[in-house]
């Protein structure tokens, strides 16, 4: 999964319409079909994805069913889940019925964020409904597997494998791509890409239909619109545009390889434009996540501490608070940038391609916080060597790694921690471990634990 924040303005429409996102597509053929299986991983996602190929089909006589795998309660956090599951669940049911009078509809309920964990529920389910297909030209259409969400990636992934397995025809629809991506990005499949022009009509029946999803479109459930101006106009183009199934989607789910380090360039590329791409600002997560590790740190203060991958700063000023003097190194010049502005000289900012690069001097606290598995097995080794050679004897390292699998990254964040705490030289003396994220604080052996440091045992 690409990480992004929906609440950001997001690539412009105008940039896509500018680099031919209508027209350099391949027109796409539709006009054999049998009947139509519409998958969305939440309710919303038939409608801004494939809302125009639903309703052209439906108006031919095709059968069309749409089966939507969660209930999207994970959309509006501070409202109750089932107040938001019983208002999706209904204009799901009334987006379609304007798409396609008398499609079926199935309502799986899966866990909102938990398809991964539940993929073999999915494909039993989305198999069980291909199943009662009839006919020879079938078509399943599903998420795109690079869109950049979880959900939707595991969505894409699964009806991959059972359209292979039932021998059906697969359509991906990309809703975020056009978001988080920009039309000179390596991610956009520009070669895979197929169009389907849509008449006056048919865009305002779509434009209906996305705009039944109120919960989504305007602010209420105790907090704002989800979709915001640019992705709706995203789903008014005049033409849907999918990715024609075949490999070209899965060999681009990892623009840098997944053996490669992901460099300056995937980052310069990330921050263009992009104030808190993290949501470091933001988010109740990244601030707890920021409180965990500082009070897990063994000491109150550290007399020069080292910061890898910085990023805009917001870690880096709670650790300078702790530090007599802090180091902060990232590979990017945009977060630096926005770093200097929020901390000015309270802090040595430097632009490193570590750990071809690193800083000089000796360390008695090195943070690696959602750093590491940026990097291959050569430059985690590299890196780990450059660590433990510029720590003090009485050093600290922490190191914080969510735990989800993200595609474009060489490694996850539990195969981080293992190779970690794996490391000669170091011992761990706190780990902390939640679904989301690892934690753990190493020194030098022996481990010394704060109670006894203090006298206390």
């Amino acid at each position: 999964m690409v990480t992004f924040d929906h609440r950001d303005p997001g690539t412009p429409e105008d940039a896509w319409v500018a680099a031919g996102v209508t027209e350099r597509p391949v027109p796409l053929d539709v006009d054999a079909v049998d009947e139509l299986f519409v998958l969305a991983a939440h309710p919303d996602d038939e409608s801004l994805g494939a809302g125009g190929l639903v309703h052209r089909l439906a108006g031919r006589g095709v059968p069309v069913t749409v089966v939507v795998a969660t209930d999207g309660e994970g959309s509006h956090p501070d409202t109750e889940p089932d107040q938001v599951r019983t208002t999706r669940r209904r204009e799901v049911a009334e987006a379609v019925s304007v798409l396609a009078p008398g499609a079926r509809l199935v309502l799986l309920g899966l866990p909102d964020g938990g398809l991964r964990e539940h993929r073999d529920q999915l494909a039993a389910w989305l198999d069980a409904t291909l199943s009662l297909a009839a006919g020879a030209h079938v078509v399943l259409c599903a998420p795109w597997r690079g869109d950049g969400h979880r959900d939707h990636r595991i969505a894409g992934e699964v009806a991959a494998q059972v359209a292979d397995r039932r021998g059906v025809r697969l359509l991906e629809y990309p809703i975020w791509l056009w978001h988080w991506a920009e039309p000179s990005d390596d991610d956009v499949p520009w070669e895979a890409l197929r169009a389907l022009p849509l008449d006056d009509a048919e865009r305002a029946t779509k434009f209906t239909a996305v705009h039944v999803h109120d919960s989504q479109v305007r602010p209420g459930l105790e907090g704002p619109a989800v979709l915001g101006v640019e992705m709706l106009r995203h789903a008014a183009r005049v033409a849907e545009v999918f990715v024609e199934a075949g490999a070209e989607p899965a060999a681009r789910e990892s623009p840098s390889g997944s053996n490669t380090s992901l460099g300056r360039d995937f980052f310069d590329r990330f921050y263009a434009g992009r104030h808190d791409p993290w949501g470091f600002e933001s988010r109740w997560y990244e601030a707890r996540k920021r409180a965990v590790l500082l009070a897990a740190l063994p000491r109150e203060r550290f007399r020069r501490g080292l910061e890898l991958g910085c990023s805009t700063g917001v870690l880096t000023e709670a650790l300078a608070a702790r530090c007599e003097r802090l180091t902060g190194v990232d590979v990017a010049d945009a977060p630096l940038a926005a770093a200097r502005e929020r901390l000015g000289d309270e802090v040595d900012l430097l632009r490193l391609d570590a750990p071809r690069e690193w800083p000089d001097g000796t360390f008695d606290l090195v943070v690696l916080s959602e750093v590491l598995y940026y990097l291959d097995d050569a430059d985690l080794d590299r890196t780990l060597t450059r660590v433990i050679g510029s720590l003090t004897p009485d050093g600290v390292v922490v190191a914080c790694h969510w735990r989800h699998d993200v595609p474009e990254y060489p490694r996850g964040g539990d195969d981080v921690h293992r190779v970690l705490r794996a490391r000669p030289g170091l011992a761990v003396q706190v780990r902390h471990e939640e679904e989301d994220f690892l934690l753990d604080v190493l020194t030098r052996p022996p481990v010394i634990s704060v109670a006894r440091a203090e006298g206390l045992r």
